[in-house]
């Protein structure tokens, strides 16, 4: 879809919302938990974007970052970014905001995990106590005009479980159940994650100001 596309859709309806990021995974979640009432796209259709480095210190200071970016690009729409990552309380509260990029600037999910798994077992410890931390921005023309956050705690086991979800998912349990992200339902992981709790604020924010 080019520029003027996107832009002739954001004429047909108010709902329409850019999600600045290219991770379909991402993409379906976000669409899955704000339902039928938004138009949900993203950057995936547009390869000649060159993506802003995402060279923050915080969460919340990479999700400015992408939302200001893409937004000024795309003027007349809301744009939503978000910056999650993996906080594991033994490892310092690394990957921290390098989990995409944990074992390398090209790594794969699976290599991020092995990282992950390695370093605790080197510690000598079964797992620890861990949460998943996501910061949301809404920006427009090239200004953030709101920021949410929400985090899941949980355990993160050595024995990875079930394929669903992405990431560090079949490596966290949520606190308050046996099983990973990864053998949970969407539907579940879409009620309790870090991203649901930072959505749900700007969901609510979207609903008053869209």
């Amino acid at each position: 879809m080019r520029c003027c596309d996107v832009l002739r859709l954001a004429t047909m309806t108010s709902r329409l919302l850019l999600v600045a990021t290219s991770n379909a995974h991402k993409t379906a979640e976000i669409a899955a938990m704000l339902g039928a009432d938004w138009e949900v796209k993203d950057l995936r259709d547009y390869p000649a974007l060159v993506s802003p480095e995402e060279d923050g210190d915080t969460f919340e200071a990479n999700a400015r970052i992408k939302a200001e970016a893409a937004s000024a690009v795309f003027p007349e729409l809301l744009v939503l970014s978000d910056d999650s990552g993996l906080e594991v309380d033994a490892l310092g509260k690394a990957p921290g905001v390098r989990s995409a990029r944990y074992a390398g600037p090209d790594a794969t999910d699976k290599d991020n995990r092995e990282r992950v798994k390695q370093e605790l077992r080197e510690l000598g410890l079964p797992g620890s106590t861990a949460r998943f931390r996501c910061c949301m921005a809404v920006a427009k023309a090239g200004q953030t005009l709101a920021v949410f956050s929400g985090a899941v705690e949980g355990w993160l086991h050595l024995e990875e479980q079930g394929v669903g979800g992405f990431g560090y998912d079949p490596l966290f349990v949520p606190e308050g159940y046996e099983d990973t992200f990864g053998v949970l339902p969407g539907e579940v992981k879409n009620q309790l994650s870090h991203r649901a709790r930072a959505l749900a604020q700007a969901a609510s924010w979207l609903a008053r100001h869209s």
